[in-house]
């Protein structure tokens, strides 16, 4: 579905189920003002678009003793395909998104760990694929996401 098909509306109704995936029709019809079928046809045909491709759930990884993010900048021999970047790492439970990139580095990893230990552990693992040349690991301190 293109931009320009969506009004403000939509946009809206996408905001409000980005802040509550689990927000009720009636809710989201009290505040776009808009009846509760209404809304229903809108977010339905969001979906039967590809707008809107899932809802989840979000967990606070810390209370489940995951607290450390950190993103692996990886680079590899120059003639190693996509597929085999993306196979180094998105069977490892630590990795939460893996991203190809085009220049420099090769790959950006998200990783999820319980302490420093599980995180040098995990960036040796990925170091030892022959494939990698070279790793470097940003640390995040604090994350806002949309």
């Amino acid at each position: 579905m293109a931009e320009e098909l969506l009004d403000a509306t939509d946009h809206e109704i996408l905001a409000l189920l980005r802040e509550d995936a689990r927000r009720t029709l009636s809710d989201i019809a009290d505040r776009v003002t808009l009846s509760t079928a209404a809304v229903k046809r809108r977010i339905d045909r969001l979906r039967e678009t590809g707008v809107i491709t899932g809802f989840t759930v979000q967990v606070d990884h810390a209370k489940l003793g995951w607290g450390i993010e950190a993103f692996t900048e990886l680079r590899f021999v120059g003639n190693t395909k996509v597929a085999e970047i993306l196979r180094t790492t998105t069977r490892m439970p630590e990795a939460q998104a893996v991203f190809t990139i085009a220049g420099d580095p090769d790959a950006l990893v998200w990783l999820r760990v319980r302490d420093m230990a599980h995180l040098q552990k995990t960036i040796d693992e990925i170091r030892r694929q022959h494939q990698v040349t070279g790793t470097k690991t940003l640390i995040a301190l604090e994350s806002w996401s949309r």
